[in-house]
């Protein structure tokens, strides 16, 4: 007798074991599903503010903000390309290049992310690594905006000397995209230092009708009166110089017109 009441109660202990068992795995589980949703939730929180900040200019409490969603989150590829962005407003292209090839590892096809890493090749001077980015979004069917890569790739020639094929990208830009500037504007520089003013003066008058950025229409200013120049209209050239410098007086173009205004005055 004594024997069977050991026995049951040591099969009452072992059912109570493995059902103690059980509800402490259910438990774990549960808790790290908790645990995951909080820590996305902390990450879009801490992205978005970051976002914010660099949308408002402040790049610093940005990046912060953004290296804190980065912690909760390490292989949300958005994150990354906001703290490359962060990075390149402070000038640190080495750390905005990590970030960018690492929201590549983690989501390849994310168009964004090349994008910006061309961008950042050109920036530093990368012709043949911007060049092999922009030809991979031109073979990808579904990326949007093909004009896009059709115009870094253009420029990326542009720079290397390749004249023909660059404006031949730069016109199927323009084919997809009649009215992108950033295209304008390249094959307005492209003929202008192709010794073509009459080409380039449609292109570059364009841009300055276009919404485009005041930089850019600071430089297509420049541009102009380059060609005016070299067409011997001086007065054009004068005017298109001074609005260049009013539009970006602090800026690169700006104060590359200033100076050239010294050189006709």
């Amino acid at each position: 007798m004594d024997r069977r009441n050991r026995s049951n109660r040591t099969a009452r202990w072992l059912a109570a074991v493995a059902v103690a068992l059980v509800f402490a795995t259910g438990c774990a589980t549960t808790q790290n599903a908790v645990d995951q949703e909080e820590r996305a939730n902390l990450a879009k929180s801490h992205f978005d503010l970051g976002i914010d900040h660099m949308n408002n200019g402040r790049f610093a409490v940005g990046l912060r903000e953004l290296r804190l969603a980065e912690s909760f989150d390490p292989r949300d590829p958005r994150i990354q390309v906001g703290l490359a962005e962060a990075y390149m407003h402070r000038g640190k292209a080495d750390e905005a290049e990590v970030h960018l090839l690492r929201a590549l590892e983690i989501y390849p096809d994310f168009h964004d992310a090349r994008l910006n890493l061309t961008g950042l090749y050109l920036m530093t001077g990368r012709w043949e690594e911007a060049a092999a980015q922009s030809r991979i979004l031109i073979d990808d069917p579904t990326f949007p905006g093909i004009w896009r890569a059709f115009t870094n790739l253009a420029v990326a020639q542009l720079r290397q000397g390749q004249i023909d094929d660059s404006r031949r990208n730069l016109e199927l830009a323009t084919e997809f995209q009649p009215d992108y500037w950033p295209a304008l504007l390249t094959l307005g520089i492209l003929e202008s230092e192709a010794g073509r003013p009459n080409e380039a003066i449609p292109y570059l008058e364009r841009v300055l009708e276009l919404k485009s950025i005041p930089s850019a229409r600071a430089e297509a200013n420049y541009h102009l009166a380059e060609a005016h120049v070299a067409l011997g209209n001086r007065e054009q050239a004068v005017a298109h110089l001074k609005m260049a410098v009013v539009t970006t007086p602090d800026g690169e173009w700006g104060k590359k017109s200033e100076e050239y205004l010294k050189i006709l005055r």
